[in-house]
């Protein structure tokens, strides 16, 4: 009992010093402000400099005078029950031994893993020695922090799995089964490239089409979730796998494998004391074991021993100890009281407790504030150390410029001691371990809160966070208001993958954000916001603010100006945004201000050399006849990391250049001298002298210039003397007559050439003088837009020289002047791309390391074979003239590629020649595209005619796409015998009549047909002519506007048939019998009738039929009532289905109706007296030509109802009422012109209805969308 008094008494002690804390700051800053308002009034001489305000002179003194009399009157009440409880004061922090320490590193990651090789082993024979399907899952189950993603990693990593697997890709799932945010990180893994589409279906499309054909390798780590419905969603992109693909799944539930249909799982056991000994040495010494230290080992058995076999646990009191050998330190680290605690007092796992517990202090007021990230979300180190920074966590620096230092030290010092860690599929980002979230989130109590289903945030709550979503509504934030002590606001994103566009409500910016006087942090990153209310200049204690990745704004309010206290401000990726708040020489204590990607800005209106406290400046825009501002750089002498100078045509003095003094900021790593790219009128000498002015220091890491004007360079770009230059992009600078001398730049490791129109030549002048030892750490090399460029002069290089020794990767792209050849031998050359380059003529031979081939646009290939047969993985040669061969060719074995594409290239699949032959002979491609291919009659050989153009079809490929091959008449019955081939798709083949099972190869299980405007009939039933023991497998069926269309089948559609799509075959009559799960029917106007018993279809989860008008044989029995997705367009089919079917369809999530009823007047009718399936989470209304007002009756139980959209209904007027909208995210108008002036912000009578909805666009034109929020 008395525990828990003092434990509540210490709350409120905490509650306390937190208040006292905020008006001391609120204190402070007003002191700030007013000494500075009377330096800029040229008085400070006159005055003291710190005029601390006399009680009760105006009304800011008043305030808070009263405010410390009520901290007083709390304190005292205090001070009678730390009497009652027998407190006593003691130093707020004990001596401790743990301080001397060497220098952490965030690279400290998993290099030593013990007591786990047959694990490894294990899954590694199940990944490479077992084709059994049933062996597709490999569950790893075992208790949090056993270990189960470090094997996974071992694996993932291991020699022996990289070139069996390809692609691979790491997801983690984490208990919120998100299927779009799975399939969009797994995809992101294996292209590296961000995805923005929100819609399942395209995410899943496009990742099946990176892994259709392949065997690949995908890791699910922690995963929670045992619902058979969303694994079944998730694997839909894994249909067209080859036999030997795997997934790995990492769960701390044995019910996860079971629902993944794994044939066995891997169970995971605690290790042995001596393992975890070993580990406990590892991250405490350094080894792994005692000898150097065996004074030691007795005191780390028994604390092992306490360890119960967990690695985390071990893993995490080495990190502790981590480099002191102190015995005494060890000793007072076993004797700890927390060891003792029951599991009934905590669920924190003591080892874990006691690691917390003997943090420095200041690392354990950074640690805790972490416990606003959540678990499984990734974040950088630069955003943690930013928010410590405003939270006044790192106030043990000497000054200002050594605070970010000191971050990154703490930042260093919590990866060592393993309380976090590198993200494992991205080295840039970090995670923290779910049982070390669990430690953070206990330790901080109710200060760090993060919004998770329906909790409720506790009054005192200092810090906040939450996973922002596409779009955030009202519900979000119910009881966040009761917090009006917030200190961090914080919107996070699981995965740097994640970028898209994102929506608040507005009552977060007009009714919760104004209140919450006491931010420190304020993030809206990602939200876009037509326009930020002025109260942002309340927020007077506000030292971080990010607003980055808002493309909608154009400006900022003034009030920003009056932030004294702002020390962070990012505007990252603000690409609309056209100027910022004018008087930001206010801002004193700013030292972050990153403006990077807004583009149009149009200059710096402040004057920033009074910021002198500004450390990152990551852009200066010189306006039109500004261009003296450059001389404000002069003063930022602690600019680091990367700079963006731009508008340089508008220097008129060189000498201003000079003043920038850019050669004094030895801690700027990146710099980019940007002119403008309108070229007219432009003054060459003045920009060869501003640029003679920009030097930098050598200390230069990255140099880009665009759009000079000059023939020459300064002399400095490419001195030897810069010899920490990694990076040089010369970009449009279009006047330029030749290269710089780069070559003996020993660290250089990316060129990018892009634009110079003037060079004709690139010779020895790139390498310099002397040749010998040029370029030795090249790794990328980009010609890109060099349209006179007419020789790469090699002759008079050293031959050692041009072989670019550790090149990587090399493009050219659209220098169509270039002849001759390129260089022949590039020893560790892996990606190879050359376009639009039509005079060139490409040698393929000595390249024994590459990987990726892609030749397009180019005059001649001369094939010569690859040395080595493994490394090639994709090859695309489009629009080549001339394809030639070696002899030797000939005796190369077929090396097995992933994806061949073949396009426009006649001489290769002519007739004449058995190019085509001699190819597949060399090379057996997994994924195949043939495009544009005018010759071929027919895909695959038939003897009677040998004489027209066929394509033999290797046996290894399993994805093949055809594609605008106008003479293409059949496809031969020889590809029935293509057992790999899985996908077919034919797009363009206007001669194509007629398409049969015999031509179709055996396991075929998804068809695509496009635009082949003579097909007349698909006949995949059985016929005599197949093997009746090989059914047909087909899973998808998709054909698209093929006109001719008349028949599919003879009677039943294949029974493993589940997807069918058909839109544009005009012509088609009707279906047979189905057994679908997915049916969609667009603008076929010859439809009669749908497939016999629709009502009884179980399976069909999807239905849409448009542009149906003789659509009738749905009306007599009904629909299936497991629908989740309804579209309909055509009053004959939604009327019926209004009246009769609609109440019965429970499990509705979307619903789409166009052309639904042209004479209602309102939605639903109110005559008919339906209520729309309190299910629905989407409903999209459209072309309702009479309609004036959506039912209120109809919409009374949409209480999940989140997304509305309604176009073309020019007589609509009226919203639900009765806040039945409340539940409303997404709202878009558009054709309903009286809608525009009714909805008008805070005007419109259905403005209230609205006002709480994050994203809403009303259009009454139907042409140009408006946001009104």
């Amino acid at each position: 009992m008395k525990e828990q008094l003092v434990k509540d008494w210490l709350i409120d002690l905490q509650n306390l010093a937190f208040d006292v804390e905020d008006v001391l700051d609120e204190f402070a800053t007003e002191i700030g402000r007013r000494n500075l308002m009377m330096e800029r009034r040229g008085s400070s001489s006159r005055r003291p400099r710190f005029n601390i305000p006399h009680p009760f002179n105006d009304a800011f003194n008043r305030e808070i005078m009263s405010k410390i009399r009520d901290l007083t009157s709390k304190l005292k009440d205090l001070e009678p029950q730390r009497n009652k409880l027998e407190l006593r004061m003691t130093d707020c922090e004990r001596p401790t031994r743990l301080e001397p320490r060497l220098q952490p590193t965030s690279l400290e990651i998993e290099n030593h893993v013990y007591g786990r090789d047959k694990d490894k082993q294990t899954i590694l024979d199940l990944l490479l020695k077992s084709d059994d399907e049933r062996n597709f899952v490999i569950p790893i189950v075992g208790m949090g922090g056993i270990g189960k993603t470090t094997l996974a990693q071992l694996v993932y990593h291991d020699a022996s799995i990289q070139h069996h697997f390809h692609p691979k890709a790491w997801a983690c799932v984490s208990d919120h089964f998100d299927v779009l945010r799975i399939t969009k990180e797994i995809l992101q893994s294996i292209t590296s490239v961000s995805c923005n589409d929100n819609d399942l279906n395209i995410v899943q499309e496009k990742l099946q089409k990176e892994l259709s054909g392949k065997k690949f390798l995908i890791v699910l780590d922690d995963v929670w979730n045992e619902n058979y419905h969303d694994w079944t969603i998730l694997q839909s992109p894994f249909k067209t796998r080859i036999q030997g693909s795997k997934i790995i799944v990492t769960t701390r539930n044995h019910g996860v494998s079971s629902t993944m249909g794994a044939l066995h799982a891997h169970s995971l056991e605690l290790l042995s004391d001596d393992d975890c000994l070993s580990v406990f040495a590892q991250h405490a010494l350094g080894a792994r074991d005692f000898e150097g230290h065996p004074s030691l080992k007795e005191v780390a058995e028994k604390m092992v021993r306490k360890c119960n076999g967990l690695p985390l646990a071990a893993k995490t009191l080495g990190g502790l100890l981590r480099t002191n050998v102190d015995l005494h330190a060890w000793e007072d680290i076993l004797e700890s009281e927390i060891w003792k605690l029951s599991k009934d007092q905590s669920s924190i796992i003591p080892a874990l407790q006691v690691s917390y517990h003997h943090l420095p202090l200041h690392l354990k007021r950074c640690f805790m504030y972490c416990a606003i990230i959540p678990k499984d979300c990734e974040f950088e180190k630069e955003e943690i150390i930013l928010l410590w920074r405003a939270q006044g966590f790192l106030q043990e620096a000497r000054d200002k410029q050594c605070i970010h230092d000191l971050g990154h030290k703490y930042f260093n010092d919590l990866v060592s001691r393993s309380l976090l860690q590198v993200c494992v599929n991205n080295n840039s980002q970090f995670v923290m371990h779910d049982l070390i979230n669990d430690l953070a989130q206990s330790v901080s109590g109710e200060v760090c809160f993060k919004i998770e289903d329906s909790q409720r945030i506790s009054k005192h709550a200092r810090h906040l966070s939450y996973i922002a979503e596409r779009f955030d509504g009202i519900k979000k934030f119910e009881g966040i208001y009761e917090a009006q002590h917030l200190r961090t606001f914080l919107p996070l994103r699981f995965s740097s993958f994640f970028r898209t566009d994102k929506y608040l409500t507005n009552h977060v910016l007009t009714n919760l954000l104004p209140n919450l006087r006491c931010l420190r942090a304020l993030s809206l990153e990602e939200y876009q916001i037509t326009m930020l209310p002025d109260f942002v200049g309340d927020l007077k204690l506000l030292r971080y603010l990010n607003f980055s990745k808002n493309r909608v704004i154009k400006c900022l309010p003034e009030s920003v100006s009056t932030l004294y206290n702002l020390e962070t401000f990012l505007l990252k990726g603000c690409s609309n945004l056209e100027k910022l708040p004018s008087e930001m020489e206010k801002l004193v204590n700013l030292c972050y201000l990153d403006i990077t990607g807004a583009y149009k800005l149009k200059g710096m209106e402040s004057n920033f050399s009074m910021l002198t406290n500004l450390q990152k400046l990551s852009s200066f825009v010189l306006g039109k006849e500004k261009g003296h501002k450059i001389r404000e750089l002069m003063n930022l002498s602690n600019l680091r990391g990367e700079l963006c100078i731009s508008g340089l045509q508008n220097i008129a003095e060189p000498r201003d250049a000079w003043m920038a003094r850019l050669s004094d900021k030895s801690r700027l790593e990146n710099l980019e001298l940007q002119w403008s790219n309108y070229f007219p009128n432009r003054r060459e000498e003045v920009e060869k002298k501003v640029m003679d002015g920009f030097q930098p220091s050598k200390k230069l890491m990255e140099l880009s210039i665009k759009f000079y004007c000059g023939e020459m360079l300064a002399n400095w770009v490419g001195d030897s003397s810069f010899n920490c230059l990694q990076s040089l992009c010369l970009d449009d600078c279009r006047n330029l007559l030749s290269l710089p001398s780069i070559g003996k730049l020993p660290l250089l490791k990316k060129v990018r050439i892009k634009g110079l129109r003037s060079v004709r030549t690139v010779g020895v002048e790139l390498f310099g003088e002397n040749t010998t030892n040029t370029f030795s750490s090249l790794e990328i090399l980009e010609f890109v837009d060099m349209l006179n460029w007419e020789r790469w002069n090699l002759c008079e290089v050293d031959e050692e020289a041009r072989k670019f020794p550790k090149l990587r990767e090399l493009f050219i792209e659209y220098c169509p002047s270039l002849l001759g050849s390129m260089p022949d031998y590039l020893p560790s050359l892996k990606k190879l791309a050359i376009r639009s380059c039509g005079k060139l003529i490409i040698s393929i031979q000595n390249f024994p390391l590459l990987s990726e081939l892609e030749i397009h646009g180019c005059h001649e290939v001369i094939y010569k074979g690859f040395v080595d047969y493994s490394s090639i993985k994709r090859i695309s040669f489009v629009g080549i003239s001339k394809f030639s061969w070696a002899a030797k060719c000939l005796r190369l074995r077929s090396i097995k590629v992933e994806s061949f594409e073949i396009g426009d290239c006649e001489e290769l699949c002519s007739s004449r020649e058995n190019n085509w032959g001699l190819l597949t002979q060399s090379i057996s491609p997994q994924y195949l595209i043939i495009s544009s291919c005018p010759p071929l009659v027919s895909i695959g050989t038939e003897e009677e005619r040998e004489e027209l153009m066929q394509l033999k079809i290797p046996s290894s490929t399993v994805n093949m796409i055809i594609r605008n091959c106008e003479r293409l008449e059949k496809l031969s019955t020889t590809l029935y015998s293509l057992a790999l081939l899985t996908e077919l798709v034919l797009g363009g083949c206007s001669k194509l009549i007629s398409v049969a099972r015999s031509n179709l190869p055996s396991n075929l299980k998804v068809l695509a047909i496009r635009s082949c405007k003579n097909l007349q009939c698909l006949l995949l039933d059985e016929g005599e002519d197949v093997d009746s023991n090989n059914a047909c497998v087909l899973q998808e069926l998709n054909i698209v506007n093929c006109e001719s269309l008349k028949r599919i089948n003879r009677s039943v559609l294949p029974t493993t048939l589940k997807e069918l799509e058909i839109a544009e075959c005009p012509k088609l009559d009707g279906l047979p019998t189905t057994n679908l799960e997915e049916l969609r029917f667009r603008s076929c106007r010859s439809v009669q009738a749908l497939p016999g018993n629709m009502h009884s279809l179980n399976a069909l989860k999807v239905l849409e039929i448009r542009g149906c008008p003789n659509v009738t044989s749905i009306l007599e029995e009904g629909i299936p009532t497991n629908l989740t997705t309804l579209t309909i367009g055509g009053p004959n089919i939604w009327k019926p289905i209004l009246e009769r079917d609609l109440h019965t369809l429970t499990c509705l999530k979307s619903l789409f109706i166009s052309n639904g009823c042209p004479d209602a007047v309102s939605f639903p009718q109110d005559e008919i007296g339906v209520t729309l399936p309190s299910s629905l989470t989407y409903l999209f209304i459209s072309d309702f030509p009479k309609l004036e007002s959506l039912s209120s009756n109809g919409f009374r139980n949409l209480t999940s109802l989140q997304h509305l959209t309604i176009r073309n209904c020019p007589n609509l007027k009226t919203l639900p009422g009765n806040n039945m909208l409340s539940s409303l995210l997404e709202l878009e108008i558009r054709g309903c012109p009286m809608m525009e002036e009714r909805c008008k912000r805070d005007k419109g009578p259905e403005w209230s209805k609205i006002s709480h909805i994050p994203w809403v666009v009303v259009d009454g034109s139907d042409k140009v969308l408006k946001r009104i929020i």
